[in-house]
């Protein structure tokens, strides 16, 4: 596998710390994987807003739509951005701010027990052949070292908060990601 992680980091990953994180409950370990996609501003894509978002760095005067979310408090665990480029926000044993209200076979607050990782996209752009390769990557490596986390244990964000999100959206190629998976 080309990635592996050590003390819940991905080793290929650039490590920037988000504040936007706190500790699993205990005993919790993460058990599911949900995929989401974010573009900042909304379309756009490379601008290195995404990281300043999850920093709680973005400033508000670059664009309208950043003063909209510049109280919100988001982080990942992982950034996939179009190159296929890693960024890591939150160690994997820890919780990330990721899902919001949200709900998965009966059990409510999936960031208490889920990794959560951004693929820099939208519903509607196709994903870069970079960003498959990576995330299929990641995800091998997140089963083996995560043994609750298994190809039915994969959702999109729109799964676990049906009606408020639609992420990673009809551009996500689900049947190609999942088969990569073996």
């Amino acid at each position: 596998n080309l990635f592996t992680v050590t003390n819940h980091l991905l080793d290929q990953a650039k490590i920037l710390e988000s504040p936007n994180s706190s500790e699993r409950p205990k005993g919790v370990k993460p058990n599911l994987l949900v995929i989401h996609n974010i573009s900042l501003p909304p379309g756009e894509f490379g601008g290195g807003y995404v990281e300043d978002f999850f920093l709680n760095k973005l400033d508000p005067s670059i664009h309208p739509y950043f003063e909209t979310i510049i109280d919100l408090k988001v982080s990942s665990h992982l950034l996939i951005d179009r190159k296929g480029t890693l960024t890591q926000f939150v160690n994997f044993s820890k919780k990330a701010w990721h899902a919001g209200v949200s709900e998965f076979e009966g059990k409510k607050e999936c960031n208490d027990f889920s990794i959560g990782i951004e693929l820099e996209g939208t519903d509607t752009k196709p994903y870069s052949e970079e960003q498959y390769s990576s995330l299929v990557g990641v995800t091998k490596s997140l089963m083996e070292n995560y043994s609750g986390i298994s190809k039915h244990r994969i959702v999109g964000h729109k799964d676990i908060a049906p009606g408020r999100k639609t992420d990673p959206g009809e551009s996500f190629d689900w049947s190609r990601y999942k088969d990569s998976l073996g």
